[in-house]
């Protein structure tokens, strides 16, 4: 798929992105999976556009939520969704799911979902919950990257340059950490140095980089090595719903040791102590050499015979020979045990102790230039053993990267459908019937009302029970009594299915719409110009072919009431003669809309309100009766207030009760 041809990505837009992320394979992943975050950082793409376009990517054509209002309630549904993912990353993919034309794939995956266990869902939520997306690190390092190629990706994570013709590697030794690519390589490379050829590896180049990213991410993949060993074990369930996860966790099989390798430095850890401790160590060694020597000579004891003590004083030289060799096996000694230490000292580092640590006076001193070998020793060590380790863990960890990443966009999306899971377990939703026409719902209910709402079941359309097929229904009754409830319950199921997720019912069947207008009650009577609008977009609606879904609440606001019945009537049956078309308009009208039709098989149906509980509460029949039109509540609201009222007030709305019967 070429970027541009996505609508609203100009060509500039387009090369932006591009040059963003680094490709335009880069740039589809990142729209695949929702990272909205990511998307934003591209310059003039504000978050809300981000979104948009990673919508339209998923395979929204904007059509088919038509009007203000069903974008509103889809928006609500999605939210609601949200709460139920692991973590952020998955809350955004759940972000993109919105009405499809070809919503198949997503049933069976949904449905798949629905078929595993719900404590392995619910266990798994917990486990994945410190998750968040792969980020690169964002880090400039030390090394010298020497190449005859420009290698622009690499100049903001550290420096690259390109050798001068009169140039060799000798020129580059100043710098601490060179990797050299391409000719003119040193044959034994310097200290720190990586020597790698014309065609390297890209993991090698910049091994710091390589090894960082898996350390920046160590939560994320710890997550990722539980997963392939709980697949390396066979304990993920066999389950359409996890087929592309698991497939992604296959080529993973090394990363749980490469991961437990990463943090294991400790040999370039022991260099670095002992390296550091060097000084502190000899000296300590020099004066315990000395200590021993003086108390050994302080119990010391040196005999002499009378001819001894004779040639003593005739000759000094003879008595210090003699001195010396009656006191020397004691410095000796204590010049051994000091480097015996020292050997065990360096023992750990693979370095061998130089046998003359001491110079030859006296007191002992350590030979500064012997010590400066071994600490040059060390650091050399230490520089070896910190490439080594770089090179050996960048070799092993490289080619997992690309892997890691599709695990990771594979949990993300996995951890999608477990969502919906855990939302339709939460709620006892199921997977509705498609059809091609009407829609029908038994025993449905609101979830976003706030309370436990009581169940529904309705129909229109071929979809509906045999006698409720009628394409078009004028819904009349109590105020309060849940007309625009049900309006919003039959929106919530059709943008449900048609986005391939359960609706909470019993059952339902949902027939396919290309549309979905969500009408909703005027704010007041309006100006002639806006009604005039107003009757525009209303024509346009009932009147297009296409396959569609209406819901109108209380139209007739728009005008006064005779006006709007006779306007009314003149859309429903507009809307009447499209075949494809189902509408259900709330109305308190609706005596005045089927005089003005002229027509008497139109359907009203009314949800009723019985009376007043013990309470005064309103009592109501949330279930539309059929066919029947349903008396308003205003009498039983007067007779509530005839009931709490006194004095003046009590006999006033008694009076006006009154009105009521005498109009019956």
């Amino acid at each position: 798929m070429v970027l541009s041809s996505i609508p609203g990505v100009s060509d500039r837009m387009a090369s932006k992105m591009t040059a963003h992320f680094g490709s335009e394979d880069a740039v589809m992943s990142t729209l695949a999976s929702g990272d909205i975050a990511r998307l934003a950082e591209v310059e003039g793409l504000s978050a809300k556009r981000a979104l948009s376009l990673a919508r339209q990517y998923a395979g929204d054509d904007g059509h088919f939520l038509a009007t203000k209002e069903a974008r509103k309630l889809h928006h609500n549904l999605i939210t609601h969704l949200q709460s139920y993912a692991s973590f952020p990353a998955s809350q955004e993919r759940i972000g993109l799911l919105m009405p499809v034309r070809c919503p198949e794939q997503r049933r069976a995956l949904v449905s798949a979902a629905l078929d595993l266990d719900p404590e392995w869902i619910d266990h798994q939520g917990q486990a994945w919950q410190g998750l968040r997306r792969l980020r690169e690190k964002q880090e400039r390092y030390e090394r010298v990257v020497v190449s005859p190629e420009p290698l622009d990706e690499l100049k903001k994570h550290c420096r690259v340059l390109k050798p001068g013709e009169n140039e060799s590697w000798k020129d580059y030794t100043v710098f601490k950490t060179v990797t050299w690519l391409g000719p003119g390589a040193p044959m034994e490379a310097p200290d720190g140095w990586l020597v790698l050829g014309s065609s390297p590896d890209p993991s090698l180049v910049l091994p710091e980089r390589t090894i960082d990213w898996f350390v920046h991410n160590k939560g994320v993949l710890g997550v990722l090595c539980d997963l392939v060993e709980s697949h390396q074990r066979n304990e993920l369930p066999e389950n359409a719903a996890l087929i592309s996860l698991k497939e992604a966790l296959a080529p993973l099989g090394k990363l749980p040791e490469a991961m437990n390798r990463l943090s294991d430095d400790s040999q370039i850890e022991e260099v670095a102590r002992i390296k550091d401790a060097l000084w502190s160590t000899v000296k300590a060694l020099e004066t315990t050499v000395n200590e021993r020597v003086e108390r050994a000579m302080n119990d010391a004891k040196l005999a002499l015979s009378g001819a001894e003590l004779l040639e003593a004083l005739a000759d000094g030289t003879a008595f210090q020979r003699k001195l010396r060799e009656a006191t020397g096996h004691v410095i000796e000694e204590a010049m051994e045990a000091a480097r015996e230490e020292l050997a065990s000292f360096l023992q750990p580092a693979s370095l061998r102790c130089p046998f003359d640590i001491f110079t030859t006076s006296w007191p002992a001193k350590v030979d500064r230039q012997t010590i400066d070998g071994i600490d040059a020793a060390l650091d050399s060590k230490l520089k070896a053993e910190t490439t080594g380790h770089l090179v050996e863990m960048a070799r092993l960890l490289g080619p997992m990267k690309t892997p890691c990443e599709r695990a990771v966009a594979r949990l993300v999306e996995t951890d999608q459908w477990l969502a919906v899971a855990r939302w339709a377990n939460a709620h006892r939703c199921v997977m509705p019937e498609l059809v091609k026409h009407g829609v029908w719902l038994e025993e449905a209910r609101h979830l976003l009302l706030g309370v436990d709402a009581d169940p529904v079941t309705y129909g229109l359309g071929a979809a509906a029970a045999e006698g409720d097929q009628q394409s078009l229904a004028l819904l009349t009754g109590a105020n309060s009594g849940g007309k625009t409830t049900l309006l919003e319950c039959i929106a919530y199921a059709t943008i449900l299915a048609h986005m391939g997720l359960p609706v909470p019912a019993q059952s339902a069947r949902i027939g396919h719409v290309e549309a979905l207008h969500i009408l909703a009650k005027a704010g007041g009577t309006q100006s002639a110009g806006a009604l005039e609008q107003t009757l525009v977009e209303l024509a346009t609606v009932v009147s297009d072919p296409t396959p569609k879904l209406i819901l109108a609440d209380e139209l007739e606001a728009i005008t006064e009431p005779g006006a709007g019945a006779r306007i009314i009537a003149g859309m429903l049956l507009a809307a009447e003669s499209q075949p494809e078309t189902t509408m259900m308009l709330v109305t308190h009208l609706a005596p005045a809309i089927l005089e003005a039709t002229g027509r008497d098989d139109l359907r009203v149906d009314g949800i009723e309100a019985r009376g007043l509980g013990e309470d005064l509460e309103l009592l109501v029949d949330r279930t539309p009766r059929r066919n029947h039109l349903a008396r308003s509540t205003p009498e039983l609201i007067v007779k509530r207030l005839v009931e709490k009222s006194n004095g003046h007030a009590k006999a006033l709305f008694a009076d006006i009760l009154e009105m009521f019967h005498q109009r019956d």
